[in-house]
C-alpha cells in the first residue's frame, strides 16, 4: 500500500478520492477515526482538477429554495443534506483552507484565483495532518467474504476488513479519470437497486449536412435561447461535426434525453435573436432589400451571419424564405431535431446510480450494514453551475456523518 501505512482493525475505508470521498474522510477523521482512502488513479482528485481547469465553479450563490429546486425530482431527498452542508457551508469550508471565494456575474461561485489545485493541495495537507492515509492505484473489485473489501493493487490483490466503509466511486462520465461505473455489478450483487447510468449535461447528435458540419463544426452559438415543451433558457452552445453541445444544451439535456427515451427523438426550438421580439424581426425582414441577396439582408438588418445564418438556411423550410412572417418565425423558433444523446463517457456528469430507496437516512446500504454511499454514484442529477460539486460535497459530508454515528452506536452497544 502507498505511504506504507497498514490497515489496522477498527479503521474505516473510503473508496474514491474525489470531493465526496475526501469530505467523508474529513468528517470521519474529525471524529477521531483512523481513515484510509483508496483510489484506482495514481493521484487524488483527477476529475476535480479537470473540472477546475477553466475556473473551478465550486457552488452557486442563489437563495436556498431555488438552489434545492435544481435537483428536480431528488430535491426533497437532497434537501436535508444541503441544509447540513450546502453552498454557504462549502464557502466557509473553503475559507478555512485559506481559499477565498467570490460570486460571479452569473451567480456562480469561484475561488479568487479560479484554480482547483491550490484548494486541493491545502485540503490534502489538512487531511494528512488529521492522520488520513492514502492508497493510490487500488482499484476496488467488490465485496469479499464477510465484511471484507477486495482491491487490485500494484502488489497484487489486497483484502481488508474495515469497521465501516464509504463508497464514493463516481458515475460513468470521464472513465479515463476513474469514474467508469464498473462498481454497478458489485452493488447489485449485494442487493442494492441501481438505476441505469445515463449521460447528463451532455451533447446530442443532430445529423447536419456535410456542408454545415465541415464549415462550422466548433463554432459557438452566442446569444441564443432554447425552448422545449414550455421550458426556455438563454445562453450559449456550440455546433459540433455531428450535433450540438455546450452549457445551454446541457441545461436542457435531461429533458431532451427523457423525450428521446420515450419517443425516439426530441425537437427543440432555437431562438437566434432572443433579445428581439417577433414583430421587430418581421418588420426588419419586410424592409425593402433592393438588389441585395437575402443573406446580405439578414446580415445588415438582423446581424445574422456565419453559423447562425447557416443553421437558418439548413433548418428553415424553403417556402418560408419568401415570406417575411414565416421566415421571422423560423428565426425566433428554428426546429432542431436531436436523435440521441452523446455517450455517457463524453458527458459532464451521470444520471442514475444507487437509488436512495436502497439506503437509509444516513446513506447506508440497507442490504449491507456499515457500507455508505456518496457523490455522483447516487441516483440524482443537476445542471452545471456549481450544483454538481455542491451535492457531491453534501452527500460526502452526510455519508461521513452517518458512518461516524453508526460506529458510535456500535461502540455504545458493545459497551
Amino acid at each position: 500500500m502507498s505511504e506504507r501505512s497498514e490497515f489496522r482493525p477498527g479503521a474505516v475505508a473510503v473508496i474514491g478520492a474525489g470531493p465526496a470521498g475526501l469530505m467523508a474522510a474529513e468528517v470521519l477523521a474529525a471524529s477521531r477515526h483512523e481513515v484510509h482512502v483508496f483510489d484506482a488513479m495514481p493521484s487524488v482528485g483527477r476529475k476535480f482538477l479537470l473540472a477546475g481547469k477553466g475556473g473551478l465553479n465550486l457552488t452557486h450563490g442563489e437563495p436556498f429554495e431555488p438552489f434545492v429546486g435544481r435537483y428536480a425530482e431528488r430535491a426533497e431527498t437532497l434537501r436535508p443534506r444541503l441544509e447540513a452542508f450546502g453552498a454557504e457551508a462549502l464557502r466557509a469550508w473553503a475559507a478555512g483552507l485559506g481559499v477565498e471565494t467570490f460570486v460571479g456575474s452569473s451567480g456562480r461561485v469561484f475561488p479568487r484565483d479560479l484554480k482547483a489545485a491550490p484548494l486541493l493541495r491545502a485540503w490534502l495537507h489538512r487531511l494528512r495532518e488529521q492522520g488520513v492515509h492514502f492508497h493510490m492505484r487500488h482499484r476496488w473489485l467488490g465485496f469479499g467474504e464477510g465484511a471484507s473489501l477486495r482491491f487490485a493493487a500494484p502488489e497484487g490483490e489486497v483484502d481488508i476488513e474495515p469497521a465501516a466503509a464509504v463508497l464514493a466511486l463516481g458515475g460513468a462520465s470521464w472513465p479515463q479519470l476513474g469514474s467508469d461505473g464498473a462498481w454497478v455489478p458489485a452493488l447489485q450483487a449485494v442487493g442494492a437497486e441501481v438505476a441505469p447510468l445515463r449521460p447528463s449535461n451532455c451533447g446530442f447528435d443532430v445529423g447536419w449536412s456535410e456542408h454545415l458540419a465541415t464549415r462550422f463544426a466548433g463554432e459557438p452559438l452566442k446569444g441564443v435561447a432554447i425552448e422545449f415543451e414550455g421550458w426556455r433558457q438563454a445562453g450559449e452552445c456550440v455546433v459540433t461535426a455531428g450535433g450540438i453541445e455546450g452549457s445551454l444544451v446541457y441545461a436542457a439535456s435531461a429533458r431532451l434525453r427523457e423525450r428521446i427515451a420515450s419517443a425516439g427523438e426530441a425537437v427543440f426550438h432555437l431562438d437566434l435573436l432572443p433579445q428581439r421580439e417577433l414583430a421587430w424581426v418581421q418588420r426588419e425582414l419586410a424592409h425593402p432589400r433592393g438588389p441585395r441577396s437575402l443573406g446580405t439582408h439578414l446580415k445588415t438588418r438582423l446581424g445574422l451571419s456565419g453559423v447562425k445564418a447557416a443553421l437558418l438556411w439548413e433548418r428553415a423550410p424553403k417556402a418560408a424564405q419568401a415570406d417575411p412572417a414565416a421566415f421571422a418565425g423560423a428565426i425566433k423558433a428554428l426546429p432542431i431535431r436531436v436523435q440521441a444523446a452523446r455517450p455517457v463517457a463524453e458527458a459532464i456528469s451521470t444520471a442514475g446510480g444507487v437509488r436512495f430507496e436502497s439506503l437509509d437516512d444516513q446513506l447506508m446500504l440497507k442490504s449491507r450494514p456499515g457500507v455508505f454511499c456518496a457523490g455522483e454514484m447516487l441516483d440524482w442529477e443537476a445542471p452545471t453551475g456549481g450544483y454538481l460539486l455542491t451535492a457531491c460535497f453534501a452527500t460526502g459530508h452526510a455519508a461521513g456523518t452517518g458512518a461516524s454515528r453508526w460506529l458510535a452506536g456500535r461502540a455504545g452497544a458493545a459497551a
